[in-house]
């Protein structure tokens, strides 16, 4: 049996075939495969439910430190339960033990790095199918884009080595 994902792809490829293979918003996607009867909920499990909700509201909280910067306030920790299945501890960055920081951080930057690891390929995969284009540009240096983040935030520059 295909897994639930499949399912959902699956309906993503009909809506293709039958409506348009132009890009769209998947609410419309939505709207008609209920319209035609190709899903239905799934029971849904409380406290994964509860839980989900509480890493969404979570992963929004934000705080501001004394020298201006803001951050997350809250860290997720992957790891997995007894069973081997994926699990994630959440902690309070400004009390969480450093073992669990650093974990946690690292764990970011191994996403971010698939992530842009993910876009590479589909802009080397975009300028090979597309030759007689110009190719698509992209850095992944992000040290300047970072700097005029900081500087927007009012945080670049002498300002923030006084402020360390």
């Amino acid at each position: 049996m295909a897994s639930y994902k499949d399912q959902v792809r699956s309906i993503w490829e009909r809506y293709r075939e039958e409506v348009s293979r132009d890009p769209v918003e998947l609410r419309e996607v939505a709207a008609w495969a209920l319209s035609k009867r190709l899903w239905a909920p799934r029971p849904v499990d409380l406290q994964t439910s509860l839980a989900s909700d509480l890493a969404d509201s979570l992963r929004e909280v934000k705080r501001v430190d004394k020298a201006g910067r803001e951050y997350r306030a809250h860290l997720p920790v992957r790891s997995k339960s007894e069973n081997g299945l994926p699990l994630f501890i959440w902690g309070d960055i400004d009390d969480a033990p450093r073992a669990h920081v650093e974990k946690g951080i690292q764990q970011e930057r191994r996403s971010i790095a698939a992530d842009c690891y993910a876009l590479a390929m589909k802009v080397e995969h975009y300028n090979e199918a597309h030759p007689d284009e110009e190719p698509i540009q992209t850095i992944f240096n992000f040290e300047q884009d970072i700097e005029e983040e900081k500087i927007a935030r009012g945080l670049g520059g002498e300002d923030m080595d006084e402020a360390a």
